[in-house]
This record gives C-alpha cells, sequence and structure tokens, in this order.
C-alpha cells in the first residue's frame, strides 16, 4: 500500500492489477473531453479555411483584375514603344505591390508553358512546371472559360490561385497564395487553441479528480477492507460512517451484511468442523472427500456410571452433559484441540492438526485431560456445596433428590494415545463427515476404559510419554502395567501422567514402592512384589494386591497381564 505506482494505478492481486474506478473515470473523461474539444477546433479549423479560401478567391480576384487592366495598357505602350523587356518588368513590379506573403507570386504564362513574367521573391523557372494545370487552362480556354479557380503546384510549394487568359498578350495571368503560408495562422491558432484546451482538461481533470476522489471514497474504503479480508481470509465489517446515501454505501451496507450472514454461517461451520477443515474450506471454497496418514494425538474421554444418571435424570441428562461439555471443550480448543466426535457420553479430541501445534501436541492433548478433569471436579464440587445448602435449609434430602445428587457427580476418565492414522472426510458429497481412523483411535478408546480398572483419572501409552518428556518435564509418566486389551493380540505398557506440581513426599514415596513392586511383579517375583505393594498406599496398588496375592506367576509369565474386557 505504500507503493506510489500502487496508490494510483491500484494493487495487485494474485497477479492482477485492480485499477482504482476513480481513475478508469478520470481517464476515459479526459480522453474524451480531449477528443471531442479536438475534433470541435478541427471542424472549426475547416470551417474557417472554407471561409478562407472563399475571402482569398476574392482578393484574389480583384488583384487579378488589377493585374489584367494594367497588362492591357501595357499592351497599349508597347504597341507605340515595342519595349517587352520594359513591359515585363512594369507588369511584375505592378504585382509585387498586391502580395502579401513571402511566396505570394504573380505571372504570366504562355498556352504553351512558357513564362511571360514572374513576379515572386523566389528564382523564376524557365517554365510553368504544372502540366496538369496547364492542360485544365488550356481546355477551359477551348471551352470559351477564359478564367477560373486553380490548384497547382510551383517550385515545390502547393499554391491556390485564380487565373485569367490575357488575348493582347497571349498569355495566361495568374495570382496566387502558397496555401501552407496562407493557413499558417490558421495553424498556428489552432496549436495554440489545442494547448489551451489541453491545460483547461488536465486543470479540470485534477479539479475533477479530488471531486471524484471525495464522491468516490467510499469505494476505496470498501476496495481496501475486502483486499485486507482477502489477505487475512476473514471477513469483517466495514466502517462506513460518514458515508451518504448513494449506490455505494447501499453496496457497502449490503456487503457488511453478508458478510455477517457469512461469518455467522462460519461460526457455525466452525462448531461443527476441525479448525484445519474450516480454514481449507475458506480457502479453496469447496470440502473434498479425501485424507492423508498424520501423525496426531488422540484423546478419548468419558463419563463413568452413565448408565445410572441416564436412569435417574432421564430427559435432564441432556442438560448436565451441556454443563460439562460446554468447559470441556473450551478446554480443549484452549490448548488448539479439535472435537472429532462427541457421541452421548464420549467426547474424542485430536491434537496436532493444525502444522504450528504438531510439534507440542502431546503435550497439549494431557493438559487438556487434566483440564478435562478439573471441569468434572469443579462440578462435584458446586454440586456438593448445593447439597449442603439444601441440608441447611431444610436438615435432609428425599431420596429421589439423594439420587440425582449422586447422578450429578460427574466423574470421567481420559485415555491418551498417539501415532500415524488416517484423517480426512468421509461419506458422500451429500454428506460427510471428518474423521480420524485408525489403531491408536481405538486404543485410546481403551485406555480410558483402563482408568476405571486401575482407578486412576488419566491413562496413556508410551507413544504420549516421549512425546511429552521431550518438551516438558511437568509431569511424571509412572508404569502401570503392561496389558493386552481385549481385541489385541500384543501387550504395551500403559502409564498414568502425574503432575509434579501435584506431588508431595507421601506420594514420591508410594510411587517410588509402586514402581519397586511392578518391576518385581514383570520378573515374576510376586512374594516380593506383593511386599512393596502393601507398603503403598495408592489405590492402583490394591488391583495388584488382588491379582497376586496368594498366588505364583504362572507358567511362562512374560509379565503381560490380558484382559477379558473392554
Amino acid at each position: 500500500m505504500n507503493d506510489p505506482l500502487s496508490r494510483v494505478l491500484g494493487q495487485k492481486v494474485a497477479g492482477t492489477r485492480v485499477v482504482p474506478l476513480m481513475l478508469k473515470i478520470v481517464v476515459i473523461f479526459t480522453i474524451f473531453l480531449l477528443v471531442s474539444n479536438f475534433t470541435t477546433n478541427y471542424i472549426n479549423l475547416m470551417l474557417n479555411r472554407g471561409e478562407q479560401i472563399r475571402l482569398l478567391n476574392q482578393l484574389l480576384v480583384k488583384d487579378l483584375k488589377e493585374m489584367h487592366v494594367f497588362a492591357n495598357n501595357q499592351f497599349e505602350i508597347f504597341t507605340f514603344n515595342p519595349d517587352e523587356a520594359a513591359a515585363v518588368r512594369n507588369l511584375e513590379n505592378a504585382a509585387m505591390r498586391n502580395h502579401r506573403g513571402e511566396r505570394s507570386v504573380s505571372f504570366g504564362v504562355s498556352p504553351e508553358g512558357d513564362l511571360f513574367f514572374h513576379a515572386a521573391e523566389m528564382s523564376a523557372p524557365d517554365r510553368f512546371g504544372d502540366e496538369r494545370a496547364l492542360e485544365q487552362m488550356n481546355a477551359e480556354l477551348a471551352e470559351g472559360v477564359e478564367e477560373g479557380t486553380l490548384n497547382f503546384e510551383h517550385l515545390g510549394y502547393q499554391y491556390f490561385g485564380v487565373y485569367k487568359y490575357n488575348s493582347s498578350w497571349d498569355m495566361f495571368q495568374l495570382r496566387a497564395e502558397e496555401l501552407n503560408e496562407f493557413y499558417a495562422d490558421s495553424v498556428r491558432i489552432f496549436r495554440n487553441v489545442s494547448f489551451i484546451i489541453v491545460g483547461i482538461t488536465m486543470i479540470f481533470a485534477l479539479v475533477g479528480i479530488f471531486i471524484l476522489r471525495f464522491i468516490l471514497r467510499f469505494v476505496r474504503v470498501i476496495t481496501d477492507n475486502i483486499m485486507r479480508m482477502q489477505s487475512d481470509q476473514a471477513l469483517q465489517l466495514m466502517d462506513l460512517k460518514g458515508a451518504p446515501n448513494d449506490d455505494i454505501t447501499y453496496l457497502g451496507v449490503a456487503f457488511n451484511s453478508l458478510a455477517n450472514t457469512i461469518d455467522n454461517l462460519m461460526g457455525i461451520f466452525k462448531k461443527f468442523v476441525a479448525r484445519d477443515v474450516a480454514a481449507k474450506a475458506y480457502r479453496e471454497r469447496e470440502i473434498r472427500l479425501e485424507g492423508t496418514k498424520r501423525e496426531l494425538t488422540i484423546l478419548f474421554t468419558d463419563i463413568k456410571s452413565f448408565t445410572f444418571m441416564t436412569e435417574t435424570l432421564g430427559t435432564d441428562i441432556i442438560k448436565l452433559l451441556n454443563l460439562h461439555y460446554d468447559q470441556a471443550i473450551r478446554r480443549i480448543h484452549a490448548f488448539h484441540g479439535d472435537i472429532g466426535s462427541i457421541i452421548g457420553d464420549a467426547l474424542l479430541a485430536i491434537f496436532g492438526t493444525v502444522q504450528e501445534d504438531a510439534e507440542n501436541k502431546s503435550l497439549q492433548g494431557l493438559r487438556s485431560a487434566y483440564s478435562i478433569i478439573d471441569v468434572a471436579s469443579n462440578l462435584r464440587t458446586e454440586m456438593h456445596k448445593r447439597r449442603e445448602q439444601i441440608l441447611q435449609q431444610r436438615g435432609s434430602l428425599t431420596e429421589e433428590e439423594e439420587n440425582v445428587y449422586r447422578a450429578v457427580l460427574l466423574e470421567v476418565g481420559v485415555g491418551l494415545d498417539g501415532g500415524q492414522v488416517f484423517y480426512g472426510n468421509i461419506g458422500s458429497y451429500e454428506r460427510m463427515v471428518n474423521t480420524v481412523i485408525g489403531d491408536n483411535v481405538n486404543s485410546s478408546a481403551r485406555l480410558e476404559g483402563l482408568t476405571r480398572f486401575y482407578k486412576v483419572p488419566v491413562i496413556c501409552s508410551e507413544y504420549i510419554k516421549d512425546e511429552v518428556l521431550e518438551h516438558s518435564d511437568e509431569y511424571r509418566f509412572v508404569e502401570l502395567d503392561r496389558v493386552q486389551v481385549k481385541g489385541k493380540t500384543l501387550g504395551k505398557k500403559i502409564f498414568w501422567p502425574v503432575q509434579t506440581s501435584e506431588m508431595d513426599q507421601d506420594l514420591v514415596d508410594d510411587l517410588h514402592s509402586f514402581t519397586e513392586g511392578l518391576h518385581q511383579y514383570y520378573q515374576g517375583e510376586w512374594p516380593e512384589a506383593q511386599r512393596h505393594f502393601e507398603t503403598c498406599k495408592l489405590s492402583i496398588a490394591d488391583v495388584f494386591r488382588e491379582r497376586i496375592t496368594g498366588k505364583t506367576a504362572p507358567e511362562g509369565w512374560n509379565g503381560i497381564w490380558t484382559m477379558t474386557e473392554k
């Protein structure tokens, strides 16, 4: 916008210069004005030249008559005194007195073309050089016409003149003016008037520019706003304050109305699709059925005891879900996640779909996981406060109210996994959805299910652990087990990410005991493992105490526990 050329000729958009409307109007009207004025001036010149030729003809005829009378008088003198040279000299001197220009000529020419006399500032030729003009005069003389007008060439110049046959001397007498010299004044006037026309037109063009700039000022406002929106790939409302009530302002108002509608639709659209899908649709103006392999982080969260909640709350379960999801989704978006799907009590979120978020996708996913846990915890705290208020007011709750109270005490589990998945749009061009498909997606759901079994809020895979530790030390990853979930043939390590900011010495000691017990458990030293588990106060140790108490490791033990249910 700071380029002076762009200010005058307009900015380039996608390689094409957008020429300002005002410039086009000024240029076109300036051209029209110049052409109109020059045409008028030229027509005036031509009309004046016609009138000049008429006046010139009258003057030349007058001069020729005087020359003809003088020539006849000279012939009478020549009859008494046959001195031809003196007669020629007298004719030339008399003719020169009527000449007005440097190239004015008067001469006598015989029917054969020989010059009898030549009155001019220029040197006289031997013969009259324009044979065509000579033939014209002879032809008209043969028809009895002794005088007329004549256009001819003489000494390299174009002349207009009149002639008359003098029978006494047997010659044609010509009086003529060179055309360029004769028209010189009119050409000079035409040139001067043309300069005046150009000057006046330029002055009025400048005045017109200022007037048009003022009248069309909001065209520039609208154009600049649209160009900025196109560059930013975002619709905005134009500031039309102070705009006049004309059709240009109406276009701006109509655009604002359309932009507001599209912006609302885009806002609605973004609520149903991931950020990258919305951005691509805005950029490419279409959504295609396509997908690619992407390395993403998948978060799966589910509400525990949902069947009891549904039976207790009935249709009010929708209000509770919306209350929970409103906060949970806000937290996911705050950590640059996108919602993949919501199915009743389950929510799937994806991290890393936008390129700039890809590097820290697992860390952002883990932060979102604990933020979702906090949302449920805050809701339980709020419900507990309301229960206490009712107890203070009434002393007790009915059995139905107690059931409702237990139903609204939301508890959620979160599973996290990541890796190569298929990410894209599936369905048809009539109806499509953006989805993520892959083993790691299913694994995240399995890991969430294990939170109920191991009594921890969040469980993640080794992939999440490794990627988070590359960028942050805000979590300590406690290995929980090596499990083979139902439907899988291979075992994998699962981890409980613990926020280091929440750890105290007791927790550190308990985690140490659990880790030592788990190591012995993997080695098949179950009695020794049980001893460590007994010193651990964490609920996860209960799982292993129940699993190994009074038992020994089975034959061929590899440390992998096979789950019999999802």
